[in-house]
């Protein structure tokens, strides 16, 4: 559906009416964070599910505040699209006719779907394209009703949080060895030496640039497979079909990069049963068990609600990341990416960080 489809979808759901109140929060988005001016804009939502229809209300809205922004843009709403499905033929169409240098905002129950002009990786297709771009991915367990954690996250004051943001990548960038301790019995030693950190700040401004909004994270891959000890999880839990709130605490158990082991109760079965999954539909299972990522994060207005793109933000949380890197800087290609989360303290020795997380989080791959 096209732009009069999409909004006439909107309005027969009774969802265009408060599509267009999130509106004036989704405003400053195209100013500090894409930094819009006469670009085109393609905004590409889907419809949800039952009751669960955050997807398509944040695409709705996103599009009305480019209108009242007096700004060019598109919208397009396809069905839900899950790992292995194609995207819609006017989403692919509308991506594919797009001329260099524009932006795209992309707000998905699950996936885009794949296209084959683009490649295997948006991001890559994006920065040949000199495009800019924000997405927020995986929204199909949020209820309608909660849009508003989402946009409460969005709704924040930008330059702080970038100069954090900055503050933060630079430590972390200069560690090279990271301990995270936690009360629940995490003991993780993460070998970063010589690998560039990331802060995902919402400062999408040069072409090629994109990331997730809600924005509020600064993350990193290890250097290679030196990552060892224990991690114990306590928030919540993404397998490849859903995201679940943590109830028994899941343990992982780490050695040279890889989990040796799993150990809880129901969510762990989850977990193991989504690693066993990956690994039987993988061109490298040997991969899919790999710790990939360390991630801090930063958003004030961010927390803990079971919809990833949020989760991972919440200011005082950190996560790992378990498969896929490759698309940030690492070297490991898998089917999946899963991370887990929450409260630190800094102690920085020299060349090592130090930090205490109570919480962790699991979450799919980003786009």
């Amino acid at each position: 559906m096209e732009t009069l489809e999409s909004l006439k979808w909107l309005k027969e759901r009774n969802l265009h009416e408060q599509a267009s109140k999130l509106a004036s929060y989704l405003k400053k988005v195209f100013t500090p964070c894409l930094a819009a001016k006469d670009e085109k804009i393609l905004i590409i939502g889907d419809t949800g599910y039952e009751n669960r229809n955050v997807a398509a209300l944040l695409s709705g809205a996103y599009y009305l505040a480019a209108e009242q922004l007096k700004l060019d843009a598109k919208l397009v709403l396809q069905g839900v699209k899950s790992r292995g499905d194609n995207s819609d033929e006017n989403v692919a169409r509308s991506l594919s006719e797009m001329k260099p240098r524009n932006i795209i905002i992309l707000n998905m129950s699950d996936k885009l779907g794949s296209m084959e002009e683009l490649g295997k990786s948006f991001r890559r297709w994006v920065a040949k394209k000199n495009h800019r771009f924000v997405s927020a991915m995986s929204l199909g367990d949020l209820p309608t009703s909660n849009v508003d954690l989402i946009l409460k996250a969005i709704d924040v004051n930008y330059k702080p949080l970038q100069t954090q943001h900055e503050e933060v990548r630079q430590k972390l960038e200069n560690a090279k060895e990271v301990h995270i301790t936690t009360p629940a019995g995490t003991d993780l030693y993460y070998n970063k030496e010589g690998i560039r950190a990331i802060a995902a700040d919402g400062n999408y401004t040069l072409p090629g640039t994109g990331g997730n909004l809600p924005a509020g994270e600064v993350y990193a891959p290890p250097n290679g497979k030196g990552v060892e000890g224990k991690v114990v999880i306590d928030g919540s839990s993404r397998t490849h079909e859903h995201t679940i709130l943590i109830k028994k605490p899941i343990e992982l158990k780490i050695k040279n990069g890889d989990i040796i082991e799993i150990s809880g109760g129901e969510e762990a079965k989850q977990l193991e049963n989504t690693l066993k999954w990956a690994a039987s539909v993988a061109k490298n299972p040997g991969n899919v068990r790999r710790i990939c990522e360390l991630g801090i994060g930063l958003n004030p207005k961010a927390q803990i609600v079971g919809a990833m793109i949020v989760d991972d933000k919440t200011l005082g949380t950190a996560h790992i990341g378990i498969g896929s890197n490759y698309w940030f800087g690492g070297s490991i290609y898998a089917i999946i990416h899963l991370d887990r989360l929450r409260t630190l303290k800094f102690t920085w020795t020299g060349s090592c960080l130090k930090f205490r997380i109570t919480h962790y989080l699991i979450l799919p791959a980003s786009i």
